[in-house]
């Protein structure tokens, strides 16, 4: 269901949007967000509404992958099944929303976007087209279950062959908006708070390849979304997504809030725009219960 712009809701310092990222995006004062951390789910097909229905089914988008070790997995985006005029839509959705980004973001301001390896290059591509600057990926190691794909309905003919690798890791995508001309990075860290990204709290280097798990049974247990990210990873980006812990993080495609917890967990303000109703209201209960989680505890 697409959303209409209504009241913010307050939790704390979290503030949950019910809209359209682009239509909110285009209603922010200039240089007013810090960063950006989302994981997109929509301008994707699989996320549309009709693709959201037939998801468990088998048909559509979405793929039924095989047991694995008596393991059932859950349904899969089969993004193989995208035409060439379904590429190209994506790619102009976040043309737009790069573009729609720059004016709110500040000079040197931070944006990581959540990919997969198939469609990397072409959102990532698309993102740089908008007018962000590309700086790189995080690669989260992760065993996704993507790819392994057997031919379809020729499986017991070519046992032995699979049409993408056993998906491995996520990418990414790391974008900065573009500092003006002559303006130093230290400059824009006194003047925008803005420019770089934060050490980890343990005094580490933040680094691109982080080892990461499959969402635990207990988030998942609180936020019933498909493409629900852990906290121990989430935490890690929204912190160094604000170099001087200053401003808040926005996460433009919200979901279940799992950025926002994450943010809220590191003491962190955050915002997040969600522009589907069910999971909008999804957010609001799960956001404080993701953000209490302690992660050292089983």
């Amino acid at each position: 269901m697409r959303a209409t712009t209504k009241k913010p809701v307050t939790l704390g310092a979290r503030k949950l949007v019910r809209a359209e990222a682009i239509p909110w995006l285009n209603g922010q004062p200039d240089d007013s967000i810090h960063a950006v951390v989302t994981d997109p789910p929509y301008g994707v097909k699989e996320y549309e509404p009709g693709e959201l229905a037939l998801r468990g089914t088998g048909r559509g988008v979405w793929r039924l992958p095989p047991v694995i070790d008596e393991q059932p997995r859950s349904p899969l985006p089969r993004f193989t099944a995208l035409s060439p005029r379904e590429r190209d839509a994506i790619a102009t959705f976040f043309r737009a929303w790069s573009a729609a980004l720059l004016r709110p973001l500040r000079p040197g301001a931070h944006v990581f976007v959540a990919g997969n390896a198939f469609l990397a290059q072409l959102v990532f591509g698309a993102i740089v087209e908008g007018g962000l600057e590309f700086r790189g990926e995080v690669i989260r190691l992760v065993g996704t279950l993507r790819g392994g794909d057997r031919p379809k309905n020729a499986e017991k003919k070519f046992p032995h062959v699979t049409t993408l690798p056993r998906g491995c890791y996520e990418p990414w995508g790391i974008f900065r908006k573009p500092l003006p001309k002559g303006l130093t990075i230290g400059a824009c860290l006194h003047q925008w708070q803005t420019g770089a990204l934060r050490d980890q709290r343990d005094g580490s280097e933040f680094r691109d390849v982080i080892p990461s798990e499959r969402t635990p049974k207990r988030e998942r247990i609180i936020a019933d979304h498909p493409s629900l990210k852990p906290q121990s990873f989430l935490r890690r980006l929204v912190w160094a997504a604000l170099p001087l812990g200053e401003g808040a993080v926005v996460d433009t495609f919200m979901g279940s809030g799992s950025t926002l917890a994450a943010a809220s967990a590191m003491g962190l303000a955050s915002v997040g725009v969600e522009r589907n109703e069910e999971y909008f209201a999804l957010a609001k209960k799960a956001v404080p219960k993701l953000a209490e989680l302690d992660l050292d505890a089983p």
